[in-house]
């Protein structure tokens, strides 16, 4: 498979991605391969690239904003069968021990890792995924549009239900990056008064 694979740290503009082809991955039993069809870009991978975040390991295939079709599932999986539009997101996996798993927080584990951080990620043309982390993506969504909601729509949207708005209430954005654009489209359609403070 083709992959852009990231060998050292490099200012993005000094192109520090390298076109390789690489063996398609084999699924585990608990995992599925996906063809990937898009994968978005976050500042997050940018971060990565360019060195600029801790632990990230060498060599990694950069990306979390994918979207793409089951190939092939391994044998103790259950939720999806070939063909069926999957997303994969920042979280790869979570322990399922430690107290922010047991508290349904995930996303906080203790030994978490992450897609195109700790585990090869989306800018190839296949990648493989634990079944419990992959999601399915609704019709409604083409693939273009869906990408950017496994990263900014989970964040914005998490924020909002942390923020225990409700539909009519006034709601404070502070900051209006990728997550609060997504979020502000939800509030809006509950019917919430929007104000936003940001330095721009």
């Amino acid at each position: 498979m083709k992959a852009m694979i990231l060998k050292r740290f490099a200012p993005i503009d000094q192109n520090p991605l390298d076109l390789v082809d690489l063996p398609i991955p084999e699924p585990d039993s608990d995992e599925i391969l996906l063809r990937i069809k898009v994968c978005g870009v976050c500042h997050t991978d940018l971060h990565t690239i360019e060195g600029e975040l801790p632990e990230v390991k060498l060599l990694i295939i950069p990306g979390h904003q994918v979207v793409g079709v089951v190939e092939k599932v391994g044998k103790n999986t259950s939720r999806f069968k070939e063909g069926d539009r999957l997303g994969v997101a920042w979280l790869y996996s979570a322990c399922g021990k430690c107290a922010f798993c047991r508290r349904e927080n995930e996303n906080l584990c203790e030994n978490a890792r992450f897609t195109g951080y700790h585990v090869n990620g989306g800018y190839a043309e296949y990648i493989v995924i634990p079944e419990k982390f992959a999601y399915l993506i609704p019709e409604i969504f083409s693939d273009e549009k869906a990408a950017p909601l496994l990263c900014a729509g989970i964040i914005g949207y998490r924020a909002l239900c942390l923020s225990e708005i409700k539909p009519g209430q006034r709601l404070g954005l502070y900051g209006f990056g990728a997550s609060a654009h997504v979020a502000i489209q939800v509030a809006v359609h509950w019917g919430c008064e929007v104000y936003v403070f940001t330095r721009s």
